[in-house]
Parts: structure tokens; C-alpha cells; sequence
């Protein structure tokens, strides 16, 4: 896979880190998937106010995201989406589907899952980050998940406003093995050679993302920060 900036190839590694496989470019972008439904992608700050797209213009201020590719800011999602068509030959949306609406069975369903971010769960966050946005946009994304997988859209979405609580400094440790859980101990081999005794070399899960990795195989293994959504 190439990665070009101006036609020229850029430098860039693949990284497995827990949930994530990471693409990080040596001109500072940084992309992060979880192998399912949610991506992040990073800038650091010599981009600010100098990128533009379906992404916002990454200049701290998002009133001014829908930004059309000729530099209109407008209100409509979709005027600003079809700014931006890849191809002009693509026809035009001309109508937001409401997912819920569409599949009126998943409603209720979405609803009551997705209230977790406004429930006690979440509550040391809601003073720090607003839950409404997330929790609207776990019941879109939920109803919407309908082809198979379908609490994937819904762990995804809720990871989100575990994120933002992340970078908020307030960590949630909302997974549990009803609610979107991690098995790290399928990966605990108590076959293998290692002292298992060593709590170093056992998987574990955390609710945030720390700056140095703990390992087996590298005592002290110093990665960049991600972002977690976790």
C-alpha cells in the first residue's frame, strides 16, 4: 500500500497495539482502527487550520467543520457531504435516512442499550463531557447495525464516549462480560515456558491507555500514546 502526500511516497509502519492496528506516517498523521467499526484519525499540530475534508479543518473550532470544498461554511450535513464527492459524476443525497425509523424493531432496543452513557455508569464524566451528542449518536449507529455484528456499532459507539472521557481524565471501566466484553485471558498460555507467577506477563485489561507497555519479551516497551477508546 502506498501512502502519497503531493505524489510523493510517504513513510509510514504498521503497528498491532491491543484493540488497535495502527498506520503511523512520518509526517505526523497517525490512523488507528479497532478492526471493526470505529477509526480515529490523528494530526499533530503543525496541521491545525491547514487541512480541510469530511474530517473538519482540525482548527479547534467546530462550528466551522462543515466547510464545502469551495470554502462555504454551511449548516446542511448534506450539502457539506456532497461537496466533497470523490466523483462528480456520483449523484447527489438528497435525503437523511433516520436509521431508527427505518428499522422501527431496533428503536427501543438502541435506546435502552445506548443509555448507558447517560446512566451511572458514566456519571463522574457527564460534568466534563456532554453525553448527549454520544448517547444520539449511539442510537443512530445502533439502529443502523443491522446486517450482522450488531452490538458492534453499539460497543464501538459507547468506546467513543469512553475516549472523550479518556482525554478528560476520567477513566470508566464500563466493559463487563454482559457489556461489551474483553476476554484477556484467552490469551494468558498457562502452557508456556514463562512464569506465568509474574503478574508482567499475564494480559490485562485497563480502562486507559498508558505510555509505557509492560511486557514479557521488553520489560520497559515505550510506544506512542493512543488516543484509547477503550
Amino acid at each position: 500500500m502506498d501512502v502519497l502526500e503531493n505524489g510523493t511516497q510517504i513513510k509510514y509502519q504498521i503497528i498491532n497495539r491491543g484493540f488497535y492496528i495502527v498506520l503511523a506516517s512520518d509526517i505526523g498523521l497517525t490512523v488507528i482502527w479497532d478492526r471493526k467499526t470505529y477509526f480515529v484519525i490523528q494530526l499533530e499540530s503543525q496541521f491545525m487550520g491547514e487541512v480541510c475534508g469530511l474530517c473538519g479543518n482540525f482548527d479547534g473550532n467546530g462550528e466551522n467543520d462543515f466547510t464545502t470544498r469551495s470554502g462555504l461554511v454551511v449548516s446542511s450535513p448534506l450539502e457539506f457531504a456532497n461537496s466533497w464527492k470523490g466523483d462528480s459524476s456520483c449523484s447527489d443525497v438528497d435525503k437523511l435516512v433516520d436509521a431508527c425509523e427505518e428499522a422501527h424493531h431496533r428503536d427501543h432496543w438502541a435506546k435502552m442499550k445506548c443509555n448507558i452513557i447517560n446512566g451511572d455508569t458514566f456519571k463522574d464524566c457527564h460534568s466534563k463531557v456532554e453525553p448527549t451528542p454520544f448517547y444520539e449518536n449511539c442510537v443512530k449507529d445502533t439502529c443502523a447495525c443491522d446486517t450482522g455484528g450488531d452490538c458492534e456499532c453499539f460497543c464501538s459507539a459507547v468506546a467513543a464516549y469512553a475516549q472523550a472521557c479518556n482525554e478528560a481524565d476520567v477513566l470508566i471501566s464500563w466493559r463487563t462480560p454482559e457489556i461489551c466484553p474483553v476476554f484477556c485471558d484467552y490469551y494468558n498460555n498457562h502452557g508456556s515456558t514463562i512464569n506465568m507467577n509474574q503478574e508482567s506477563c499475564l494480559w490485562h485489561y485497563h480502562p486507559g491507555t498508558p505510555d509505557t507497555y509492560l511486557t514479557c519479551s521488553n520489560y520497559f516497551l515505550h510506544v506512542p500514546k493512543l488516543e484509547g477508546k477503550l
